[in-house]
């Protein structure tokens, strides 16, 4: 036994959409329910740093999140929340020092005094290049901003996490449990080395800096595995803490994490087992006292679908509800102490990950691997293996490709109702609000805010003063992050779809296919072209870049240019690359808007013969109003056999030429 209960963990859900105030009252209801801490879900070009009037914007606004334009928006956000006892996780990484300025502004108005704000500014930049895709700058530049907001954080909000190093994503992307430990530290060691180098926190102090790094990790259904890997992650984090930055605070040196638990494995078919699923997944963080996380936020069951409901979100967070107060969890010391089983696992972990740590290291750190693309290579081939694991049937995933029998369920009955829509006017209320605001606000005080940003820029002082000025001045998401791009440059990581990543297996299915484009080729005169697309700012590229890999090894001569696109550009690349097919991934929900402005964009440059398909998170009625505006096929998550999809492309293609 424990010598008292242990308390619970912090207990949040992920949420924010349409608007600020939408949003608010979705806030304030999951705190009465019990939530114990905030976790805000902003809208894409909130996270990529564009103003809802950015054409890149269009289709995206409110639609994953919550748009923040300016500290109107965030007076809104968390009105009647007093910030000064909340502990708010703001998931923002290329504009963190933005959204924590508005953020630390906005509590002081409320009365609340910087050392008493308690949350987590995301702001791992690394894995944004490796997997999310909402990055601004370059990753010099992007360093230099996280930097800046650690010393910050500091001296000035010292509960503050300033930084939370995300393994999670790393998962999602492919990563096995040995790469997730050995790439999120090696992010760990770029941004502390680049912190303690920068001279701008005295040595004596960065036992303060190791204390507040907290980091973002990822479980999944192997539990026992998950176990074992976050008691490696502590091992490691001692270890490099003591032996590399001299912390000798073992207090300061304990692994602080958070955890949402896996979304990758949750299935759009037979979507109730995905409530098992998130069960197992959360006993992998919270069962083992020595390696618990500090914050769990669970998915919802229909995640895979569409956007959850407050209801489903109440769901998840009663499941951890029930086993922090009605389990005996609490009440032991780590159950897992003298397991020579799970003491075998960690080490074994704990060895991959120091000699792949030293692999990147020998290359010059994270960031010479994120430019170099290995590390984005690495993961698309565990990605690309594991994806083989499931359509050989070797890794199973039940109700997918195996036991796929099933009765009608109740809870998918109605499609329509078992997700939430997204106010259709959301859009259009935020560029009416965003006009407003830019009228109102004093313009002498916005340009000389920014004209003192553009200046600080230029020099190593910390950017975050200026930041915060530009707050107070009324400045936008979009004009802050302007001139920093102005001032950096834009930056287009690397696919890693290049390179020995392919087909290991697949046999005489992938032959098959191969021979049928050979065919269709030689029938056309010439090789089959598949421009692989995404349009707007989704950023999870996940899929996209599986699909590449695979339409290559069948014999397709793939175009991907990677994230980010207007739809112009695509229908551009369309016509200069003189493709056969069309391919485009959308996980945002903005599907109906950018997809119709391919497909037409398409037809105006005569390429009437070049049919479009789609991928992503696409309800069925969406799917069938896709179809009808030409879309050629709808793909969803339950097409996880990537041969039989390359399959249909032939054929969508030969229709299209009338072979």
């Amino acid at each position: 036994m424990a010598t008292e209960k242990d308390r619970p963990w912090v207990m949040r859900t992920y949420a924010g959409h349409s608007s600020a105030a939408e949003s608010n009252a979705l806030f304030r209801r999951n705190l009465a329910k019990g939530q114990t801490g905030l976790s805000v879900a902003f809208d894409l070009p909130t996270q990529t740093g564009y103003d809802a009037d950015h054409p890149l914007a269009k289709g995206e606004v409110g639609k994953v999140g919550v748009p923040v334009a300016h500290l109107g928006d965030v007076r809104a956000l968390f009105d009647r929340i007093p910030l000064a006892q909340m502990n708010t996780s703001m998931t923002i990484n290329a504009p963190a020092m933005w959204l924590l300025a508005l953020y630390q502004v906005a509590a002081q108005e409320q009365g609340a005094l910087p050392d008493e704000l308690t949350g987590t500014t995301q702001n791992d930049i690394v894995k944004e290049y490796l997997s999310r895709g909402t990055y601004a700058f370059p990753p010099d530049a992007s360093l230099r901003l996280t930097t800046d907001v650690i010393a910050y954080t500091v001296a000035t909000i010292p509960k503050w996490n300033p930084i939370n190093i995300c393994s999670y994503h790393l998962q999602e992307a492919g990563a096995t449990p040995v790469q997730e430990l050995a790439f999120a530290l090696s992010t760990a060691i770029a941004v502390l080395d680049r912190v303690r180098d920068a001279g701008q926190v005295p040595p004596e102090r960065f036992g303060d800096v190791v204390q507040r790094i907290s980091f973002f990790v990822n479980a999944g259904v192997r539990f026992i595995e998950e176990t074992c890997k976050m008691r490696a992650f502590v091992r490691l984090w001692d270890d490099l803490t003591l032996n590399r930055y001299g912390v000798t605070d073992a207090k300061a040196r304990r692994l602080r994490y958070g955890v949402q638990v896996n979304s990758l494995g949750l299935t759009e078919a037979q979507p109730e087992n995905n409530v098992q699923r998130i069960v197992l997944e959360m006993l992998g963080v919270t069962l083992s006292k020595n390696a618990r996380a500090r914050a769990v936020q669970l998915p919802a069951w229909n995640e895979a679908l569409g956007l959850p409901r407050p209801w489903d979100q109440q769901w998840s967070l009663r499941m951890q509800q029930v086993l922090a107060y009605e389990s005996d969890l609490l009440e032991y010391d780590d159950i897992f102490d003298g397991s020579h089983v799970i003491e075998a696992k960690v080490s074994e972990l704990v060895d991959g990950a120091r000699e792949e740590i030293d692999r990147v290291q020998a290359m010059g750190g994270a960031v010479a691997a994120v430019e170099s693309g290995y590390l984005k290579q690495a993961l698309v081939a565990s990605h690309a293996e594991r994806w083989q694991r499931i359509e050989s049937g070797e890794q199973v995933v039940v109700g997918v490709n195996k036991f796929e029998n099933t009765e009608p369920s109740p809870l998918t009955a109605d499609l329509d109702t078992a997700i939430q829509t997204v106010d259709p006017a959301a859009e259009n209320a935020a560029l009416t609000s965003l006009r407003e605001w830019r009228a109102s606000r004093d313009g002498a005080a916005v340009e000389a805010a920014l004209t003192k940003l553009r200046a600080v820029a230029k020099t190593t002082d910390n950017l975050m003063p200026v930041t915060i000025e530009c707050a107070r001045a009324g400045v936008t998401t979009g004009e802050w992050a302007g001139v920093l791009r102005e001032m950096y440059g834009e930056y287009r990581a690397p696919t890693g779809v290049t390179g020995s990543v392919g087909v290991s297996g697949g046999g005489e299915a992938i032959a098959a296919v191969r021979e049928k484009v050979a065919a269709t080729s030689d029938e056309l005169g010439g090789r089959l072209r598949f421009l692989v697309g995404k349009p707007g700012l989704d950023g999870h590229s996940n899929g996209a870049e599986q699909v590449a890999v695979r339409a290559r090894d069948v014999g397709f001569e793939v175009i991907y240019q990677g994230i980010r696109l207007t739809p112009e550009q695509i229908v551009a690349a369309a016509v200069a690359e003189d493709v056969h097919c069309v391919g485009l991934s959308i996980l945002s929900g903005s599907h109906m808007e950018l997809v119709p402005a391919v497909v037409s964009g398409l037809r105006a440059a005569g390429l009437d013969d070049v049919p479009v398909v789609v991928g992503g998170i696409v309800p069925d009625t969406d799917a069938r109003e896709l179809r009808s505006a030409g879309v050629a096929a709808v793909y969803t998550p339950k097409d996880y056999d990537l041969t039989t999809m390359m399959s249909d492309v032939v054929d969508v293609i030969r229709h299209a030429h009338k072979l």
